[in-house]
């Protein structure tokens, strides 16, 4: 592990062992090579969340790729998160763009810089699936959040993905039993570990949705500032605070009308007070 400008990068156990497999069979330059160009993809995300003023806590070198891990602090508005997903394919196209320069140039072993190429578009259109946890996924996931409550985006984008991860697996396992050139180990292992991140996600989901409650203070700032109208949601008295809280929209500021049977209006609550009633909630119970 090392710090590069106050961010960690780490390497995953499994990304060392793999760099020193590629010794032994003779593939080192070319897999060095192919994780260099993860890593400027990464950078790429870091920097763009860094000057969209979001903090970032590490890079992490995976067998597989990598992360940039980004603190949620309840700045990064769906906005924000579409400019960093595809900060990282635009890093890529940049690297596409010199490599081809060089080559115009006569500079450089062609082979070599076709396979910068082909590894550039192969990281970039392979991030763009829209499949979390990739960059495509995320893009999808924020433009969702837009028009969706936010706990119901979290719950179908991750469903979905889980969905195309397995398909993703069958598929690997299907071009095994046909006989396709045996069994696809590179689609196979990336299924997954898409399968397994998803998984993963989905099960943290309450704890998400709990982070994005904890930071609707900032959300209530960000739109007092921009003078936007609160959008109303329709309660009755005796529904659970927990089932009006998951019809928040990420980019919505909300005001909670309770009626009556009747149709009468009883109260008009901001939705701090229904936040602050359900943590208060919880707390009694413990």
């Amino acid at each position: 592990m090392i710090r590069l400008w106050g961010v960690r990068i780490s390497f995953h156990p499994f990304f060392v062992i793999i760099m020193m497999a590629s010794l032994l069979t003779g593939n080192f330059i070319e897999l060095i090579t192919l994780f260099a160009i993860v890593f400027i993809h990464e950078c790429g995300h870091a920097a763009a969340a860094a000057l969209l003023g979001c903090r970032v806590l590490s890079i992490q070198m995976l067998p597989f790729g990598g992360v940039a891990v980004i603190e949620d602090a309840g700045n990064i508005t769906a906005r924000r998160e579409i400019i960093i997903a595809l900060a990282g394919p635009f890093q890529n196209m940049l690297m596409v763009g010199v490599v081809l320069l060089l080559k115009y140039g006569n500079l450089g072993d062609p082979f070599f810089l076709d396979y910068i190429i082909q590894g550039n578009l192969l990281i970039a259109l392979f991030n763009l699936l829209p499949v979390l946890p990739l960059d495509g996924g995320k893009i999808v996931q924020a433009l969702v959040s837009l028009a969706v409550p936010y706990y119901t985006t979290l719950r179908w984008t991750y469903r979905i993905s889980i969905l195309c991860s397995a398909g993703v697996i069958l598929v690997a396992i299907g071009r095994w039993f046909t006989g396709d050139y045996g069994l696809p180990l590179n689609i196979l292992l990336i299924g997954i570990f898409l399968f397994y991140s998803n998984v993963t996600d989905y099960r943290n989901v309450p704890y998400r949705f709990i982070r994005f409650l904890m930071n609707r203070e900032s959300a209530f700032t960000r739109h007092a500032a921009t003078g936007s109208l609160a959008q109303p949601i329709i309660s009755f008295p005796a529904k659970p605070l927990e089932s009006i809280l998951r019809l928040l929209k990420r980019e919505r500021y909300h005001m909670i009308y309770v009626m009556n049977r009747q149709g009468r209006i009883l109260a008009v609550l901001p939705e701090q007070r229904i936040i602050g009633s359900y943590f208060k909630q919880d707390t009694d119970k413990l």
